[in-house]
């Protein structure tokens, strides 16, 4: 583990508030600095701020991660990218009880207000009121939990793993390559791709034909998979041959047939990286995230 990426557990593991990624931000331009690099930052939509480690115009290929922590959720996220019908299958049965709850509580608020004594035609009224107030309320909350509520501590995989990796590939790169790449920390991920969309709206001529590499959970698994996305299928011989199966991980490059939602899902050339495990009759998925372990 290259010694700039020591700190991202010791120091900088969280990133969900202003202070908290602003001290991260810091830290990774000083980075960028020792190692010779010029980096900006670049604000965009709803607060996100997107560092920008050289220059994407004229680099060959971008490198991107999210630095963004998620909020504290019930519930770890689980990714099959090759099975969307059991990919689709967990989302419901996540959003099952969600909506239970909101629209339980509802009725049990606008029961509520049933049993307060008044004319029957207001009682009516304030009980369909009451309903309608409360399960507005209950959407707001439990939306302003999941996107804004307590940080998540546990971000080693989701995407520390990904901010790592860039940070050893800054630091590794030979100087004589380092004009050919740029990098680009995204902001706002979790809240649904928001930095990375952002970004790609103010510089879709620059990034249009721009091979764009991703990382995002790149650290729990021993199957690499890259995520193509159409345009960059011409460069999918070259990942190949790039990101050779070892006798510790296996590599995947999927052209069609697959569902990875990460930042690559914005452009165009876009390739999205993770790391899954293997079920015994094939299956390949990603779990734990946002959990201890």
């Amino acid at each position: 583990m290259h010694e700039t990426v020591t700190p991202l557990f010791s120091t900088y593991e969280v990133r969900k508030n202003k202070r908290q990624k602003a001290a991260f931000r810091q830290y990774l331009r000083s980075v960028a600095d020792r190692e010779g690099y010029v980096s900006h930052e670049e604000s965009g939509s709803l607060g996100a701020v997107n560092v920008v480690v050289g220059d994407p115009a004229t680099a060959r290929v971008t490198y991107t991660a999210h630095y963004d922590t998620c909020a504290r959720l019930p519930f770890p996220n689980f990714i099959t990218p090759k099975n969307f019908g059991l990919f689709l299958l967990y989302q419901l049965a996540i959003t099952i009880p969600i909506l239970a709850i909101i629209f339980g509580g509802s009725f049990f608020f606008g029961w509520l207000a049933s049993l307060l004594p008044v004319a029957t035609e207001t009682a009516a009224l304030l009980e369909f009121m009451v309903y309608e107030i409360s399960l507005l309320g209950l959407c707001i909350l439990l939306v302003g939990l999941m996107l804004a509520g307590p940080a998540n501590p546990h971000t080693a995989n989701d995407n520390t793993s990904g901010v790592a990796t860039l940070l050893t590939i800054m630091a590794e790169l030979p100087p004589e390559s380092r004009a050919d790449v740029a990098f680009i920390f995204f902001d706002l991920e979790e809240a649904g791709l928001l930095g990375s969309s952002g970004y790609f709206g103010i510089h879709k001529k620059e990034m249009k034909n721009k091979l764009l590499l991703n990382f995002d959970c790149v650290s729990d698994g021993q199957n690499l998979l890259f995520c193509v996305k159409k345009g960059a299928r011409p460069h999918a011989a070259a990942i190949e041959a790039a990101f050779p199966s070892t006798d510790r991980y296996t590599v995947e490059v999927l052209k069609k047939g697959y569902i990875y939602p990460s930042d690559q899902a914005a452009f165009p050339c876009g390739v999205g990286i993770c790391a899954t495990k293997r079920t015994a009759g094939g299956l390949l998925y990603v779990n734990r995230i946002h959990t201890i372990k």
